[in-house]
């Protein structure tokens, strides 16, 4: 009957998240936190990674207390870990199969940058050694990587158990396991500016783009999907450090200024520069979760920064 179809089609029906169990890594500030309150908004049980357990049970308190007021089954648990350790993917694995024995999506978020280097101010090797090679260390390049290419490679195989037994599950029927990475458009951009003006962090980024893909077509046979979410300009911790309010939210202060331009078509709120939103991300996060027909891909979320820079996305 045409009341059934225009039922399942509903919102509520399509992102019913009730019984997800999801992990988020950097799931307590910025983009992580974005996916974070979207997935128990709708329902779903997260389990949000970072280095202090602390912070984040400060920040599962909050938002729990607010979903028990509002009713909603959501819940957030927080677990410390080192997301760029093999031995701390294979542990974290454990303690979340110890609570719950399977695991929907694995949002392999968590990423870090570098200080950014200046740009040459004249056109010879000398200055540019200057700027590009000297500022910049070998640890620069091995910790970046380690946490935003290699570790999500750990915890992508120390998941897999988990993401196959979902499954098995009653749940398994509605939602695909699935593997989300936080790639970035610096992983396609041909402008420095774009990225913080950080070589290890765009490098890092390229690769995680890379894996995707990649990962995707080595997982068919196990029915794992494996997609991408490649952020340009978001309020985060990392694109606006030491500005987070009681609510995890980062904020741009006055006077800020960035290197590119965002030209996105809604009209942008004073102070923004039009960045992305929590609900923008929220409305992506939603989709890739619900939706059996996407695998392999990384889906550009940059307010079309990347039609006016050039980029090889």
């Amino acid at each position: 009957m045409a009341d059934s179809v225009l039922k399942e089609l509903s919102s509520t029906s399509l992102f019913d998240l009730t019984g997800v169990v999801a992990v988020v890594t950097g799931g307590g500030t910025g983009i992580g936190l974005m996916i974070t309150t979207t997935l128990i908004a709708n329902g779903a049980t997260v389990y949000i990674i970072g280095p202090k357990q602390e912070d984040l049970d400060k920040i599962a308190k909050v938002y729990n207390d607010a979903a028990e007021k509002e009713r909603k089954p959501g819940r957030i648990h927080g677990i410390a870990g080192d997301v760029s350790k093999k031995s701390e993917a294979l542990r974290l694995a454990d303690e979340v199969r110890k609570r719950e024995g399977h695991v929907t999506v694995l949002f392999n978020n968590a990423g870090i940058t570098t200080t950014a280097i200046k740009r040459p101010t004249e056109a010879t090797a000398e200055a540019y050694v200057k700027a590009f090679f000297d500022p910049v260390s070998e640890a620069d390049f091995t910790n970046t990587h380690s946490t935003n290419a290699v570790g999500p490679y750990w915890l992508t195989f120390a998941f897999l158990p988990l993401l196959e037994k979902w499954k098995e599950s009653p749940g398994g029927q509605r939602f695909a396991p699935q593997i989300v990475m936080t790639s970035s458009m610096n992983g396609w951009t041909k402008d420095l500016a774009t990225s913080g003006f950080s070589y290890p962090y765009m490098f890092s980024k390229a690769a995680i783009g890379q894996a995707t893909s990649t990962l995707a077509h080595d997982l068919l046979p196990l029915g794992i999907r494996v997609n991408g979410i490649a952020p340009g300009l978001f309020v985060t911790e990392m694109s606006s450090p030491g500005t987070i309010d009681e609510l995890g939210r980062s904020h741009f202060p006055p006077g800020l200024e960035w290197g590119f331009e965002v030209p996105v078509s809604r009209p942008v709120p004073q102070g923004t520069w039009g960045a992305g939103t929590n609900k923008d991300m929220g409305a992506l996060v939603l989709f890739l979760v619900s939706n059996w027909f996407v695998d392999g891909e990384t889906v550009l979320i940059d307010g079309g920064t990347m039609l006016r820079h050039p980029s090889s996305y």
